[in-house]
């Protein structure tokens, strides 16, 4: 029988504070969580790995104080995608 490597799949989630539709909108409150922790909370399920990537210091603070994985980005970056391809080499197994 042949044998395959172990894949790990990784979920890196954009989190821009200064969206031009709705700024703050990953620490807008929903019940009693951000909405950033609710969706982290969704993509952990399907994922071995998430991370938030953010150019943001509060949305950075706010995933690690509920024990998510973040990273800083820049925040030159013109949309999510772009801190996708900016952090993706960084991001491995803990």
């Amino acid at each position: 029988m042949k044998e395959y490597p172990e894949y790990h799949f990784a979920g890196i989630i954009p989190a821009r504070y200064a969206s031009s539709r709705f700024p703050g909108k990953p620490l807008a409150p929903i019940g009693n969580r951000p909405v950033i922790h609710w969706v982290y909370e969704q993509a952990i399920h399907s994922r071995d790995l998430v991370y938030v990537a953010t150019e943001d210091i509060m949305i950075f603070k706010a995933v690690i104080a509920f024990g998510g994985n973040a990273i800083m980005t820049s925040p030159h970056h013109p949309r999510g995608q772009d801190h996708l391809a900016a952090e993706v080499p960084d991001i491995g197994p803990a």
